[in-house]
């Protein structure tokens, strides 16, 4: 059976989406329904699902998270397939919108107040996009040469934000940060695999009429994470279906 090795963060382990994967760390929020899970199944792959909440690029390539080993580890040349969804920690998207969704009193609390602040901060922002930007290619050649054999493929980011208008009960300047912080991930992730000869899966742009506002949503909106459900700002069940299907579509 082909080798498949998916790694990513939370916008690819599927944090809420039930079942759990088996034996998968609790911290990890992995979902036996997340894409990679599906991706398998309907491939007939034998899945290495190393996807973990929270992760960043450098988890990734170097550094351990809760005691996982960096999960570029997980690669050893014989897979035939390798996924990755990554890039979106490194510059707070997720973090972004929660501290745009809390009340406004929150900001001038005592610390607190602070780092409210700084996720919702432009110049901080785009100093992590310049920063990711490298990242990204550097994961990119790291996969492509542990997995010499593999179609390597970044899959890029679900649509949350409406492309134009409000999205309540978000600002509209947080609204409009929040869409150029994703508008440039997507773009970095597009340049990273044209760079390091790996494929891209276009998520967030068949997504766009599926974001967390819309009347057919693949993702969730801002809130308080509620046990069994999909985590705020993260995929539902159908945009995992939906981002699976574009991730087969991509292998053939």
């Amino acid at each position: 059976m082909s080798r498949y090795v998916a790694l990513g963060s939370s916008m690819a382990a599927g944090p809420g989406i039930r079942p759990g994967a088996v034996d998968a760390p609790f911290r990890a929020g992995r979902s036996a329904r997340n894409y990679p899970h599906l991706v398998a199944q309907r491939l007939g792959l034998d899945l290495l699902d190393v996807t973990y909440s929270g992760a960043t690029t450098a988890n990734i390539l170097t550094d351990p998270q809760n005691g996982a080993p960096p999960q570029a580890d997980a690669l050893d040349g014989s897979e035939d397939l390798v996924t990755v969804t990554i890039g979106g920690n490194d510059v707070g998207y997720v973090p972004l919108l929660m501290a745009a969704g809390l009340p406004r009193f929150v900001r001038s609390l005592p610390l607190l107040g602070g780092v409210v602040r700084g996720m919702l901060d432009p110049t901080a922002r785009d100093r992590a996009l310049v920063e990711v930007a490298e990242s990204l290619k550097e994961v990119g050649r790291t996969l492509r040469q542990r997995s010499p054999l593999a179609k390597v493929l970044f899959v890029d980011y679900l649509t949350l934000l409406p492309p134009t208008g409000a999205a309540p009960p978000l600002a509209d300047v947080d609204v409009a940060l929040g869409r150029r912080v994703a508008d440039t991930l997507e773009r970095l992730t597009k340049d990273a695999a044209a760079d390091t000869g790996c494929g891209w899966v276009r998520v967030a742009q068949a997504s766009l009429d599926h974001h967390a506002w819309s009347a057919q949503p693949w993702t969730t909106r801002p809130g308080l994470p509620v046990p069994g459900r999909p985590a705020p700002l993260h995929p539902n069940a159908a945009g995992m279906r939906a981002v699976a299907d574009l991730v087969v579509d991509a292998t053939t």
